[in-house]
């Protein structure tokens, strides 16, 4: 029976007969260019009394220049992918080992032993020999591997003629399975114009993609500009609209470190792109080493943000990983990814409401968190202006039980998910969010767990914000709805809001609000036009777009602090940070949130609207609130009693008692 060879033992092979063949190759050109380069000097006849000289000088080189090659690992280097960088290494690699040369030759020949000419020639023609030969075989490999029959390719255009266009060009020569005929590029800078980037001629600018697209009948339009700004991607976008082509786009190159194939990282224009968004330099070390080896637990696991925490958690290697939501389907579906994802994480869904107590309390007995970011929270504000108590049974008190349960169970930093709508709130939403930023100070103040809150905006893509609510009526045919003109929002990604929220976390010492750079506000309408651009079709003309009015709580802007809250730079260019001036007493506050139990208790919204007023001076609620509420609330069957646990204390025997009166 024949034996079959180990993988690895011919790959080794063929990389031993690779720099064999290198090497062979490198020493017929640095014999070649010695002896060319005495035919030179001596106008191609060469004198007996050089003969000796000769053969002492190519055995010199040979050993100098080969010897310096292998040092430099230039025997060990792919000819097919030669690049610039590797014709400079080239170039060094041989004036050096020719300056060696000549002072052994010099030694051995004596000064006047060889004209010097002959060694200035031998280090040129050595040069233009083993670079020459190199990107030969480069050309001589693409013209083998171009495809001989185009018709079935899409002729292309490359928007952008940097580095990313220049990598993207050579890729796209070099991958056949892509199908692009790469006639040209384009780009907006005037001092590139009908330039040759890499055999490839800029064709125009934006302006003029239209009409070079209709002359070289352009299919594909590929955008290589990853530095671009929101408002740069939509001219350009507009442009490829105009021109009727189809438009794709690439990564920055700071992508690229885990695949680098840039062909495979072309995608569809997102509204990120247009968004301007930059990516977000973590300090990862700093946050590997809170979270490394740490049990961690994440309420509203399910959701938009909690998911994405749960995926950025899991690269930082935790011991273990509580996913904590009350929502069967998307707990069972995040199971799955992380599963699939994090073979090696120990992943615990844990089902429950953060109204529950007990529950909570359970769920940290059994698995000893140490870390726990508090992302559970209702958050849609008409909802929460027709469910008032809802949103102070789910949002205050819920967010007092995860508190409560993490000081008494030892978690070491608590991490609560705020908003920009709790600054100066008009909604029933922010209010209630603002009321929990309020509440876990007061642990803040009476345990030795570390309470910080992290306020952001929206964010773009998570489970019912606008961008998927206008991509089903764009997909509808319209019309796509804005509430107002002028309103606008701050935006960021999903990934980008988990990641500063582990950004900030890393930082905390206790009692802060961190508040991450959002960058500009946008338009909503800006937005719902961009959307429609990013569909293929025309704002305005297939479709339309229609003004609502604003809905009850809504406000025109959003801020994301207060005058009297001074922001104060942290390490990290994204995140500033402020500790209240206002902190609340621990007894006043128990105080008002048993008169807030009795309140909900009673289904008394013009009581509730009043005290939030007395604990939020700044609270401006809707005047459609009240009517809205009562409403609602005549047809509510009444809620059960909600209980606000009382102070944790350190005692054991005390922490088993009821947590159902206040201290």
């Amino acid at each position: 029976m024949p034996s079959l060879s180990h993988p690895a033992s011919s790959h080794r092979t063929r990389r031993i007969r690779h720099r064999i063949l290198t090497i062979c190759l490198d020493l017929t050109a640095f014999a070649i260019s010695g002896v060319l380069a005495f035919l030179l000097r001596f106008d191609g006849e060469l004198p007996r009394n050089y003969l000796y000289v000769l053969k002492v000088s190519l055995c010199v080189w040979s050993i100098a220049k080969l010897s310096v090659f292998i040092c430099c690992q230039l025997d060990r280097g792919s000819w097919r992918y030669t690049s610039a960088s590797d014709a400079v290494r080239i170039v060094l690699a041989n004036t050096a080992a020719s300056t060696f040369a000549a002072l052994a030759i010099f030694h051995l020949l004596g000064p006047s032993g060889m004209p010097r000419s002959v060694y200035i020639l031998d280090c040129l023609l050595s040069c233009a020999l083993t670079a020459g030969a190199r990107l030969a075989f480069r050309i001589a490999h693409s013209a083998r591997s171009a495809p001989g029959d185009k018709s079935e390719m899409k002729r292309t255009l490359i928007y952008g003629a940097g580095g990313a266009g220049l990598s993207l060009l050579r890729e796209l020569r070099q991958n056949r399975s892509l199908m692009c005929d790469v006639v040209g590029l384009i780009d907006d800078d005037p001092s590139k114009a009908h330039l040759m980037l890499d055999g490839k001629r800029i064709l125009g600018d934006g302006e003029s993609l239209a009409a070079v697209a209709r002359k070289y009948a352009v299919e594909k339009v590929l955008i290589a500009i990853p530095s671009a700004t929101g408002p740069q991607m939509v001219r350009i976008l507009k442009c490829a609209l105009d021109a009727g082509v189809e438009y794709k786009t690439v990564p920055g190159l700071g992508y690229l470190i885990q695949d680098m194939e840039l062909g495979r990282q072309i995608r569809e224009v997102a509204v990120e792109d247009l968004l301007g968004r930059k990516p977000v330099q973590l300090d990862q070390k700093r946050i590997s080493e809170r979270i490394q080896g740490q049990v961690v637990m994440v309420t509203g696991a399910a959701g938009s943000i909690g998911s994405e925490l749960c995926r950025q958690i899991a690269h930082f290697r935790p011991l273990a990983l509580i996913g904590f939501d009350a929502a069967e389907t998307p707990l069972f579906q995040l199971n799955r990814e992380m599963e699939r994802n994090f073979p090696d994480l120990a992943f615990y869904p844990e089902i429950g409401s953060i109204t529950r107590p007990d529950t909570l309390r359970r769920v940290m007995q059994r698995h000893g968190p140490t870390i726990l970011y508090h992302a559970a929270a209702y958050k849609h504000v008409p909802m929460m202006e027709m469910h008032v108590f809802a949103a102070v049974e789910n949002n205050v008190f819920g967010t007092w039980n995860v508190a409560h349960a993490a000081a008494e169970n030892g978690v070491r930093d608590f991490v609560m998910i705020s908003t920009d709508k709790a600054v100066r709130p008009t909604s029933m939403m922010g209010a209630t969010k603002r009321m929990a930023e309020m509440a876990i100070r007061v642990f803040q103040e009476e345990t030795a767990t570390k309470y910080v809150a992290v306020r952001f905006g929206n964010v773009l893509g998570s489970n019912g914000s606008v961008v998927p609510i206008f991509k089903e009526q764009i997909a509808a045919g319209g019309p796509v709805t804005v509430t107002h003109p002028e309103i606008t929002r701050y935006f960021m990604t999903i990934p980008e809001a988990a990641q500063l929220v582990l950004q900030a976390f890393s930082m905390g010492k206790g009692g802060e609000v961190f508040v991450l750079d959002m960058g500009e506000p946008v338009k909503i309408v800006d937005l719902a036009r961009d959307l429609i651009l990013l569909s293929g079709l025309q704002p305005d003309r297939d479709i339309h777009i229609e003004y609502s009015g604003l809905r009850p709580g809504e406000k025109l802007y959003e801020e994301l602090n207060l005058g009297d809250e001074k922001l104060v730079p942290t390490a990290h260019t994204k995140i500033a940070s402020f500790v209240s001036p206002m902190n609340p007493d621990p007894k006043r506050m128990r105080a008002r949130l048993r008169e807030l139990q009795r309140i909900a208790d009673k289904q008394d919204v013009g009581r509730l609207i009043l005290l939030l007023k007395e604990l939020i001076p700044d609270y401006n609620p809707d005047s459609r609130l009240l009517e809205i509420a009562i409403s609602r609330g005549a047809n509510d069957s009444k809620r059960g009693e909600i209980h606000i646990p009382a102070a944790p204390v350190d005692n054991a025997a005390h922490r088993s008692e009821s947590n159902e009166i206040f201290a």
